[in-house]
């Protein structure tokens, strides 16, 4: 294991760049990494960095002394400065043993963008109980995507074969790309321990496959839940056959968590970020439906929709994947909220809303404004090869010209209901 090795001041390393690194990295950095991870592991990372000399994708072999000089550490610090690059998926670190030293190798990744950063489910919140909500909110603003209207301009924008002729094809070349790591949560649950504490009569060995133990943690983690009690819940949920059932788990814990807290993790009751928001001051129909997406978290959009009552577990249960394992942004769960609705009469079926949500996961939708016109789009798109003789009213928000458009006396009263809901 790792941790039993002791490093020396002799031992050597060598740093692989995996990534593209450059400047504009610095700056995110220190403005989101370092109030999670201090000062000396980004003093490392950038030190590493620097060791790569310009653009050299592998350094010369340093010493670990050569560290402990240029940043006045014990090597016990610059250790856990390390694990802590790790953790935040700047650093993958390998060791080879032997001989009279030890051989290090520290890939460098790259420092996740700010709108990564912002909707990660674990870092953003990190981020904002270090710095604040007064810090939190400045940083936001700083990196806020500046918007502008477009509607009076006409789009002359040449394509690629407007400019240039083709020619003939090179072989493909193998370049560098910018990469990030995977972040992942410590293990938190002892496995040998809940095997040592079911009857093997009742408890499966094969049960904890890898992806059931990442279930698992993710939900030790989600609903802060230690082995005793993921133990007694892990006996609720096995089936026949001694395996875990991986959705009452989900379904078991989610209900632990509500028992003692009387709501979920806060997460799902996140509203859209600032930096993700519209401009303010559209007072247009669409404009104050836009509001609405934006400014509410989808728990309280969907008990809108069940008119103040509680949505049903499943329906939570929905609300929980998408802005927890697909990371959907809250303003456009409430778009595909909905929009589903409306597509399949007032129904919320989750493998019509799981469908439609991985299309919009890989359209990497970010703002209720981009997520309405991938829907108005798709809306036309299917109508067309729907037949001639099929004619449907959809929704009055399902049109870019919305504030232009007379609606009907029942759509108005819908959109009324709407507003005074949420406002």
């Amino acid at each position: 294991m790792e941790e039993a090795i002791t490093i020396f001041p002799a031992d050597l390393y060598v740093v692989s760049n995996r990534t593209i690194l450059q400047e504009f990295d610095k700056k995110v950095l220190l403005s989101f990494y370092e109030p999670i991870i201090g000062h000396v592991a980004v003093s490392l990372y950038l030190t590493l960095w620097n060791d790569l000399e310009q653009t050299k994708q592998l350094s010369r072999e340093l010493t670990h002394h050569h560290l402990m000089s240029l940043l006045r550490c014990s090597l016990k610090i610059i250790k856990e400065a390390r694990e802590a690059l790790e953790a935040v998926g700047l650093v993958k670190t390998f060791v080879k043993t032997g001989g009279n030293v030890n051989y290090y190798l520290y890939e460098l990744y790259s420092p996740l963008a700010p709108n990564e950063f912002f909707s990660h489910p674990i870092l953003n919140v990190v981020l904002y109980n270090n710095i604040g909500a007064v810090e939190y909110e400045l940083l936001q603003k700083q990196y806020q995507k500046v918007r502008y209207d477009t509607k009076d301009y006409m789009e002359i924008t040449k394509k690629m074969d407007d400019v240039f002729e083709s020619t003939s094809s090179i072989p493909k070349a193998d370049a560098i790309e910018r990469v990030t790591s995977e972040i992942t949560v410590k293990e938190k649950i002892d496995f040998d321990l809940i095997l040592a504490s079911i009857p093997k009569g009742v408890i499966n060995e094969k049960a904890f496959n890898k992806k059931t133990k990442e279930l698992i943690n993710s939900l030790a983690f989600l609903y802060k839940i230690d082995t005793l009690k993921m133990t007694e819940l892990i006996r609720v949920v096995l089936n026949e056959y001694g395996m875990v059932d991986k959705n009452n788990l989900r379904l078991q814990a989610r209900k632990y968590y509500q028992f003692n807290n009387s709501a979920l993790p806060t997460i799902i009751y996140r509203t859209q970020p600032e930096y993700l928001k519209s401009p303010v001051g559209d007072n247009s129909m669409r404009g104050k439906i836009i509001q609405i997406f934006e400014n509410v978290n989808p728990v309280d959009f969907l008990r809108g929709k069940y008119h103040g009552g509680k949505p049903t577990n499943r329906d939570i249960k929905l609300i929980e994947k998408l802005m927890i394992d697909l990371e959907l942004p809250p303003a456009v769960v409430n778009v595909l909220i909905d929009y589903c609705l409306k597509k399949n009469n007032n129904q919320l079926a989750t493998s019509y809303v799981e469908t439609i949500a991985g299309q919009w996961k890989r359209a990497d939708l970010k703002t209720a404004a981009e997520a309405m016109e991938f829907a108005e789009k798709e809306h036309k798109r299917m109508s067309k090869k729907e037949p001639a003789k099929v004619v449907k009213k959809e929704p009055v928000w399902f049109n870019k010209n919305i504030e232009e458009e007379k609606v009907s006396d029942a759509e108005a009263k819908e959109l009324e209901d709407l507003f005074k809901e949420f406002n």
